[in-house]
């Protein structure tokens, strides 16, 4: 896969400030929103002469590390002192009065291209509100890092009547393909038509364009490397079972174990599955948090040698679908607790999109090539897209 290099959207608004009009501005983002030279964007944007009266920040707080899951507080930011309104705790969109008193909004925080990442969810949020109290929406664009070829999206897509949530509101695949700024279009033409949108796209940027691990930014305390984005639309599904999926170590998403687990029966039933772009090796690590935290695990770690071949949902399918095989009588499904989902049932159905996920794996009826939506999809969005 290529390479780019080239400015975000943010750094675009920063050298010629008129792609914006003079307003007042709520900024949304985090710390994961930088610039080429790694300041962040909202350092940046206020230097340009943006007048940003207050912050939004998403799921995992202002500097983009807080625990998954966890409820956020409002607060001051260190780096701007300007006040933090939270839209991961009591609330996923900001409150009207906390819009109509400046003239517009900015959205500007990376995403990784997976439905179940929260940050799509909370621009879907701002876009509604917005839309209420009669103020523009610009968004800030940013590539998506694990990949833009449309042929390669992997479904399956939502069941928004049982399976809608914060980890997925809306029918869209599972590895969507497009950017943040594109899916913000697609939304606002099918869901809010009444919501002035304008979206700010990243200079030079086309579909066949990729980023190199230098240039990735951790956009939370999960998501350290590219490889990690990469395998986490695949292997973020082992969040709904008893496995560990490595958070707290050094490779969240690369790797994952139990103490009961055996990796070479497990390599054995892969061999049939196909799965190109990967290497996947036995180990063992100390699970640090999640299911057996404190636990030497035997664990498999896979590593990612050609992205542009890698399915990485149709991975992590056939990892449900082997350690169904190889340990039925252990596997489980688990519930994961968040503050969207306090009682953190029904995670796995969320994830995928399928009410009865865990009772369609136990059956064998979760084949990867079922979830091939590429042609559908592709369609569905031409209309929008921002980039050749």
């Amino acid at each position: 896969m290529p390479t780019f290099n080239c400015m975000t959207a943010a750094e675009a608004i920063c050298k010629v400030p008129s792609l914006l009009p003079p307003a007042t501005w709520a900024l949304v983002t985090n710390d994961a929103a930088r610039t080429a030279d790694g300041q962040a964007s909202r350092l940046a944007l206020l230097a340009a002469g943006l007048r940003i009266r207050r912050l939004f920040s998403p799921e995992h707080g202002i500097q983009a590390i807080g625990e998954d899951g966890a409820a956020q507080p409002d607060g001051k930011d260190p780096l701007t002192g300007l006040p933090v309104i939270s839209l991961y705790g009591d609330r996923w969109a900001p409150r009207p009065e906390q819009i109509l008193d400046i003239d517009a909004v900015l959205f500007d925080i990376p995403d990784i291209g997976c439905r179940f990442y929260t940050y799509l969810w909370t621009l879907t949020h701002v876009m509604e509100a917005c839309a209420e109290a009669g103020r523009p929406l610009f968004v800030a664009d940013r590539p998506n890092p694990i990949g833009m070829i449309l042929e390669t999206a992997e479904g399956p897509g939502l069941d928004e009547v049982r399976c809608s949530s914060f980890i997925g509101r809306w029918d869209i695949p599972l590895k969507h393909a497009c950017t943040l700024g594109e899916l913000a279009r697609y939304f606002a033409q099918t869901r809010l038509p009444n919501l002035e949108l304008h979206v700010i796209p990243v200079p030079g940027l086309s579909r066949g364009h990729a980023s190199l691990t230098d240039d990735f930014h951790p956009t939370s305390p999960a998501m350290p490397t590219l490889q990690t984005a990469l395998l986490y639309p695949g292997l973020g599904l082992l969040e709904g079972v008893n496995i560990n999926e490595g958070r707290g170590t050094g490779r969240p998403f690369t790797r994952f174990g139990t103490p009961w687990l055996d990796p070479e029966a497990l390599i054995h039933e892969l061999e049939g599955e196909e799965l190109a772009g990967l290497q996947v090796r036995p180990t063992r690590f100390q699970a640090m948090a999640g299911p057996h935290a404190g636990e030497d695990c035997a664990a498999l770690e896979l590593e990612v040698t050609d992205p542009g071949r890698l399915l990485s949902v149709r991975t992590g399918i056939a990892l449900l679908r082997a350690l169904n095989l190889v340990h039925s009588e252990r596997l489980e499904e688990r519930p994961y607790p968040t503050v969207a989902n306090p009682t953190g049932m029904r995670h796995l159905d969320r994830l995928l999109g399928l009410p009865g996920s865990f009772a369609r794996i136990r059956k064998g009826s979760l084949p990867p090539d079922a979830f091939t939506i590429a042609a559908d999809w592709k369609q569905r969005m031409q209309p929008f897209l921002l980039y050749p």
